[in-house]
């Protein structure tokens, strides 16, 4: 695949400068790489300042990466022409197969592809972004980063782009040919790829799937649309899935060491810990300047199953340091007045508790908290103790790769995906 994630040359076919057209999104978010770049438009000269082609054929330089963005009646057609110019991978952006009743066209031309061992994505989707460039007509470009998300829905995609850094993003739509266990094989030996985020309406093939989660050495999180009848009625005419029986593929999962959550904003937060952090080994410390947020990052451990440690005597002793704070127990409470000094002590005592593996720190906005000085103290202790987690939840500071949550919640979930 590595013609469709890493190509040299790009042929866009449907090239467009039409306001608010998906070959427009394309053309502008294709001339921001450094790749070679060919649009093809019988009905215009150029497109952004570059010169059009009628057809892919009129190209004289080979072609890695063709992307088709064509009414689907053409798309057979533009196919065709793919094939006689050689390229190596496709992606076809254009919807109106399978997920509106038309299987057979989708067939005949995956079928045309096949026999010329042409790989393909979609059609029906967003596109990808991978590497330096972007091939999809998303209204923005990511951050890179070591998550890779793979999605059958373009929406999901566009939702989620602006909220954590990816390594690759995959709309693969139809699946009428590279199917979502492609690429999964593919990620797990990816170098950029840290954790696998899927979003997922069906599954084609269940047991060549969880064949190859289970093979997968890097973290899958997963979220499952189409849970209920009423949505797996939408999915079945989104992208032409079953979605079948949710209680069961979730047991499914379990069995093959998948993280299903339950919200996408779980999937960013899970993904963001897992790719950060290291594995959680023994219970947790909580350390807040407001109560009665400890108080509910304790329940939610406890409904978690997250162990809260004792402080032990040489931890009680290196917190006699605390002045002003006298209720010395996990979760602890550093008071509201807590500048960043406290934050170094209490931290650097229940860190050095063996078996407390890893951390909560919350900085509720107060007059005199200094958010940034506490995030400070934060990325010291991460660079003190690698090998113990560490989660916020600050109002705001820079944390750089240590994962923050604007609610207790969140934090407790994202770090309880941590324990081996």
């Amino acid at each position: 695949m590595k013609n469709i994630f890493n190509p040299n040359s790009i042929a866009l076919i449907g090239a467009s400068e039409e306001k608010n057209t998906v070959g427009l999104g394309i053309s502008q978010n294709l001339l921001k790489s450094n790749k070679k770049i060919f649009f093809i438009n019988p009905n215009r000269k150029s497109v952004l300042g570059i010169d059009c082609y009628n057809k892919i054929n009129d190209v004289e330089e080979s072609i890695d990466l063709a992307i088709i963005a064509v009414p689907a009646k053409v798309v057979k057609n533009v196919v065709l022409d793919c094939v006689s110019k050689k390229v190596k991978g496709v992606i076809i952006i254009s919807g109106g197969f399978r997920e509106v009743g038309n299987q057979k066209e989708e067939e005949e031309i995956r079928d045309i592809l096949k026999e010329n061992n042409i790989k393909m994505i979609g059609p029906n989707c967003l596109g990808i972004i991978s590497e330096d460039i972007n091939a999809s007509f998303s209204y923005t470009t990511p951050q890179k980063g070591p998550v890779a998300f793979l999605s059958q829905s373009g929406a999901i995609i566009n939702s989620v782009i602006d909220k954590i850094g990816f390594s690759k993003i995959v709309s693969y739509g139809n699946e009428a040919d590279l199917e979502l266990v492609d690429f999964l094989e593919y990620l797990d030996k990816d170098k950029e790829t840290k954790i696998i985020a899927v979003y997922l309406e069906g599954i084609k093939d269940g047991r060549r799937f969880m064949d190859v989660a289970r093979k997968i050495k890097k973290p899958i999180v997963l979220i499952k649309a189409g849970r209920s009848q009423i949505g797996s009625v939408a999915a079945g005419t989104h992208t032409g899935t079953l979605a079948g029986n949710y209680d069961v593929f979730v047991s499914a999962m379990k069995q093959v060491g998948v993280i299903v959550v339950d919200s996408i904003e779980e999937l960013i937060d899970s993904s963001k810990a897992l790719a950060y952090l290291p594995k959680l080994k023994d219970g947790i410390g909580i350390i807040t300047n407001g109560g009665g947020l400890g108080v509910l990052a304790a329940d939610y451990c406890f409904q978690y199953g997250i162990d809260l440690p004792h402080l032990n005597k040489e931890t009680l002793t290196k917190l006699k340091e605390l002045k002003g704070v006298s209720n010395k127990i996990n979760p602890l409470d550093i008071i509201g007045d807590a500048m960043p000094q406290r934050y170094q002590i209490a931290m650097e005592a229940l860190l050095s508790q063996k078996n407390i593996g890893g951390l909560i720190v919350i900085s509720a906005p107060q007059t005199m908290t200094d958010h940034n000085g506490n995030a400070k103290i934060v990325i010291e202790m991460r660079k003190k103790y690698p090998s113990k987690p560490i989660v916020c939840c600050f109002h705001s500071g820079d944390l750089k790769d240590v994962p923050n949550y604007s609610d207790v919640l969140r934090a407790v979930k994202s770090i309880k995906k941590l324990y081996e």
